[in-house]
């Protein structure tokens, strides 16, 4: 049995509001209805498409926050950060980040999404990668969720702090990476 509109809508902006970062191809299969009626849903409640919503977050959050590179240079959008600790962002592949013939997404992607993360999570007004170590663990497809999650491991004496990236689809790891990061101030404390 069908659930009427107006139920629906109503639960539509309770899971959005308890999940802000829900696609709508997971709305559609929540409310077993098609992703058009989701967005017509959307549209009549004047809710925001997913990548508009994470902007929004982006940009009333973490704005003034990171002073590595201006927020529009990150690559994916930050739902969460924390300088010097950890941060989390989220890019969804779109067909320019994918190989057309088998719509695979390249992996200078995924790298960046890791590597502008790691820039924006140190606290300083210059950071840049000295090395990095990263490993592939599968292919990433054409409309996948990435969850690149980073967190500081170490601050070195010698001003290179070490951060360490696990990128998700879903709950799965496809991606890691560790990078040594430069920063300009030579900061000297230690964790």
């Amino acid at each position: 049995m069908r659930m009427k509109k107006d139920k629906r809508q109503q639960l539509l902006v309770e899971k959005i509001e308890s999940t802000p970062f829900i696609t709508d191809e997971e709305l559609a299969n929540y409310f077993k209805v098609s992703i058009q009626t989701i967005r017509l849903d959307r549209l009549e409640l004047s809710i925001p498409e997913l990548r508009e919503r994470i902007k929004s977050v982006a940009t009333n959050h973490w704005n003034e926050t990171v002073k590595s590179l201006p927020l529009e240079e990150v690559i994916g959008d930050i739902i969460d950060l924390e300088l010097d600790k950890r941060a989390i962002s989220i890019m969804t592949i779109q067909r320019e980040h994918v190989f057309s013939r088998n719509k695979i997404a390249r992996g200078h992607h995924l790298f960046a999404q890791a590597n502008s993360l790691a820039v924006a999570l140190i606290n300083d007004e210059l950071a840049l990668t000295r090395k990095s170590e990263i490993m592939f663990k599968r292919q990433v497809n054409l409309k996948e969720q990435v969850v690149a999650k980073a967190e500081v491991k170490d601050v070195q004496k010698n001003g290179i702090t070490i951060v360490n990236v696990q990128s998700y689809v879903k709950n799965e790891l496809v991606f890691t990476g560790e990078f040594h990061m430069y920063r300009s101030s030579g900061d000297k404390k230690e964790t």
